[in-house]
């Protein structure tokens, strides 16, 4: 071979490996300081502090969420159940603080959020085991455990609502969501903490290389000694604490959860995911990608409201269209491989 044809050769890879993952690990941050100019041109109030923390602020369930998602994504698998699995657990956590069973307002909170923790846990693992040891697709098993979670949250409330009745449980838990630490809100925090303890266990452990590739191809996963439906199910285990961790943000902001609590909640933590860069299909994780991800999508939001342009009950229609525009973005990269 020719230096001429080593040189341009040497070129070509560096062109593909620029498009295929510099670019995809880039364009969310992109988008999103796209989306930061086009708010400061419709509205000035939009760059303001605390509107860029109130948005934060708000986009911590779906962000913390849409961490675990990554997990179970990135293993190539999917679950449609957390936004039931949000309701049925912060129904039990509601539950248990008012069953007055500890008479002492901080020790019963300490349980209530240990429990919680546990019952994620728990969710996720019974979606895990259905998936891997059931042989269930995790489309079909979870759509079906999501029937089951919102059915049961049903169940709990009779179909009404249930609300934190204890008034010194609500003074002392109402700081989770609503405080600060240092100025900045706890949520935010929360979110921080979260993902950096992700995005090391994905990019820095062996259980997150594992998770790379059992996504990529299971059956050289398998081959190659990896235990692949442990893999996969603990990946639906830190989904569901991932979700537990939400629970825990959100009784303390409305104190009460109902039947549709968390309603279309999977479709935004996918959104999330996919806007992040994290591939559908499996076999590559993008944590802070997938948080960039989180804060576009109430980013729009946030937009849609402060603006007269488009009708702020087109936010759903919105959501749907940027998972669409996502995948295509997805599908042409990988095309250019």
């Amino acid at each position: 071979m020719s230096v001429s044809e080593d040189g341009k050769e040497k070129s070509d890879r560096r062109s593909r490996s620029f498009r295929d993952v510099d670019l995809r690990a880039v364009a969310p941050f992109v988008a999103l300081l796209l989306l930061l100019i086009v708010g400061a041109l419709v509205n000035p109030n939009f760059i303001s502090i605390n509107n860029l923390a109130n948005v934060a602020t708000r986009s911590a369930f779906i962000a913390i969420i849409a961490v675990g998602a990554t997990f179970v994504i990135s293993a190539g698998d999917l679950d449609l159940s957390v936004g039931s699995m949000v309701a049925f657990v912060a129904s039990l956590m509601i539950l248990l603080m008012n069953s007055g069973t500890i008479t002492d307002p901080a020790l019963m909170l300490v349980t209530a959020i240990v429990f919680t923790v546990i019952a994620g846990s728990l969710c996720g693992l019974a979606n895990g085991l259905i998936t891997t040891v059931g042989k269930i697709e995790p489309f079909i098993a979870t759509l079906g455990t999501m029937g089951v979670y919102r059915g049961l949250t049903t169940w709990l409330s009779q179909g009404g609502a249930i609300t934190l009745r204890e008034p010194q449980l609500q003074s002392m838990y109402r700081p989770a969501y609503f405080g600060t630490i240092f100025g900045v809100p706890v949520p935010i925090i929360v979110i921080i903490a979260v993902t950096c303890v992700a995005a090391f266990i994905l990019y820095r452990t062996r259980y997150g290389r594992h998770v790379t590739a059992v996504g990529s191809n299971r059956d050289v996963a398998k081959y190659s000694g990896i235990a692949v439906n442990r893999v996969r199910t603990i990946a639906f285990v830190i989904q569901g604490l991932c979700v537990a961790i939400a629970v825990l943000l959100y009784v303390p902001r409305l104190g009460s959860t109902s039947a549709t609590t968390g309603m279309m909640w999977e479709l935004q933590a996918i959104t999330a995911v996919v806007v992040g860069g994290t591939a559908l299909k499996g076999g590559a994780g993008r944590v802070w990608g997938t948080i960039c991800g989180a804060f576009i999508l109430e980013l729009v939001g946030n937009i849609m409201l402060l603006s007269n342009f488009i009708s702020e009950y087109l936010i759903g229609a919105i959501q749907g269209a940027i998972i669409i525009i996502a995948m295509l973005v997805q599908r042409s990269l990988m095309r250019q491989r």
